[in-house]
């Protein structure tokens, strides 16, 4: 039997979806993560950190937003 997900927050990502292949910067329930946004999908985003990508769990994202540098 297949199962399908259903996006819970389609704004969050769509939003993510223009975000793709930019630094990012990613509050969980438990921390906060830095990196490359790899890739999205309806239950999980991909966040290259130190050339290792990290699976992150949308019901854990509390907000995102792009990275920036002080120059």
């Amino acid at each position: 039997m297949t199962q399908t997900r259903s996006i819970t927050n389609p704004y969050l990502y769509e939003t993510l979806n223009m975000m793709i292949g930019q630094a990012v910067v990613v509050q969980t329930e438990k921390n906060i993560q830095q990196g490359i946004l790899l890739s999205i999908l309806p239950d999980h985003m991909v966040l290259e950190i130190n050339r290792t990508p990290f699976f992150i769990r949308m019901e854990e994202v509390v907000w995102v937003t792009l990275e920036t540098t002080k120059k």
